[in-house]
């Protein structure tokens, strides 16, 4: 049997130091630091505590900029987008390319309130808007929200028919620390 020195338990201190260290920065990436730093305002909708934890959009590009930390945007599950019960005629919606809801808008035609809309960080359901109502949101709209900007570019023309074709675009997160994301989707705007 080997022994070790007595001075094993300083390293041993050292090590469960450390490993205190790497918990307490792997809990300093809550949705606070998500969203600047700022915490979540207490009127947003929040996902229901009791439903599963929803996996990342596909990662598309990384995080960019900012103080090193990842964006994570979830996928907006149908209960999600129920309790986020946005007011508003028609409504616009970004899609991965993998299918997955990552924001959806409403708001009335030729208003001049603001289309309301929700995007889901770090697991909570937060709101954004953007200028012009319904009209203001159909061809590359820019939403707003604490600590965010989220940008949608439409990069192509309509890839079906029908009343309310799907366009190629990109979404791109910024947030207020300047960190920056985007994926690549489909933006579909109608009824």
């Amino acid at each position: 049997m080997m022994s070790f020195p007595r001075r094993a338990a300083p390293l041993s201190c050292a090590l469960s130091a450390c490993a205190l260290a790497l918990t307490l920065m792997a809990g300093c990436s809550d949705s606070a630091s998500e969203a600047g730093s700022e915490p979540a305002p207490e009127s947003s909708p929040k996902a229901p505590a009791d439903t599963t934890i929803q996996e990342p959009a596909a990662p598309s590009g990384e995080t960019t900029g900012g103080d090193g930390s990842a964006i994570t945007l979830n996928v907006l599950a149908a209960e999600d987008m129920r309790q986020a019960d946005l007011p508003g005629e028609l409504g616009c919606q970004f899609t991965t390319e993998d299918g997955e809801v990552l924001l959806i808008a409403m708001g009335n035609v030729a208003s001049s309130e603001p289309a309301r809309g929700v995007v889901k960080v770090a697991g909570y359901v937060e709101p954004v808007s953007a200028p012009g109502g319904f009209d203001g949101i159909t061809d590359s709209p820019t939403f707003n929200g604490k600590g965010k900007t989220v940008r949608i570019q439409v990069t192509g023309e309509p890839t079906e028919g029908g009343e309310s074709p799907p366009r190629p675009a990109t979404l791109t997160y910024d947030r207020a620390d300047g960190a920056q994301r985007a994926w690549p989707g489909e933006w579909r705007c109608g009824p």
